[in-house]
C-alpha cells in the first residue's frame, strides 16, 4: 500500500507540474480551444444516479448534500487531532486524485491519524464504491475535470 501512495504521489506531482505547460506555439489558441470544446466525461448515467444514492445513503451525513461538506475549514484538525471530513465536489482535493487512490480510501478507511472516515469494504460492493466514485466525479466543473482527466491519464502510464 505504501508503494501505491508513493506511485500516486509521484504522479499527482507530475500531473500538477504538467497541467501549466502548454505545448501550442506562441499565439496559438490550441489550449484554450481545448478548454473551450465540450467535454465528454464518459460517466454513465446509471452508474451515476447509483452512486447518488449510495452517496446519500452513506456518504451524505460526512460530506454533505451535493458533496459540498460541512461547516467550517476541513483543512484545519478538530480537538482530537483529525481532519474534518472535506467537501468532494471540485472546492477540496478530492479531483487531485487519480480513481485508483479514491478507491483505496472508500475501501480502507483514511490514512492513519488523518481523519475519521471509516473502511467501507465488506459494507459496500465494489460496484457500489465505484459507482460513488463516479457520482462524485460528476460534481466537478468541466475546468477541474479536464485537469482531473489528465493527472488520471498520467497515473496510469506505466
Amino acid at each position: 500500500m505504501r508503494n501505491l501512495k508513493l506511485q500516486i504521489l509521484a504522479s499527482l506531482l507530475a500531473g500538477l507540474a504538467l497541467t501549466g505547460c502548454d505545448d501550442a506555439p506562441s499565439g496559438s489558441s490550441g489550449a484554450a480551444d481545448a478548454e473551450a470544446a465540450p467535454l465528454d466525461r464518459k460517466l454513465d448515467a446509471p452508474q451515476v444516479a447509483r452512486g447518488k444514492a449510495v452517496y446519500e445513503k452513506h456518504c451524505m451525513e460526512c460530506h454533505g448534500v451535493g458533496g459540498k461538506g460541512q461547516p467550517g475549514d476541513w483543512r484545519v484538525r478538530d480537538a482530537d487531532g483529525m481532519f474534518p471530513p472535506p467537501p468532494l465536489d471540485d472546492s477540496a482535493h478530492a479531483w487531485h486524485h487519480p480513481t485508483a487512490a479514491l478507491l483505496e480510501v472508500i475501501r480502507d478507511g483514511s490514512p492513519q491519524g488523518q481523519g475519521k472516515m471509516p473502511a467501507w469494504k465488506g459494507k459496500l460492493s465494489e460496484q457500489d464504491m465505484q459507482d460513488v466514485v463516479a457520482y462524485i466525479k460528476s460534481l466537478w466543473s468541466d475546468p477541474v475535470y479536464r485537469l482531473w482527466w489528465k493527472m488520471e491519464q498520467q497515473s496510469m502510464e506505466p
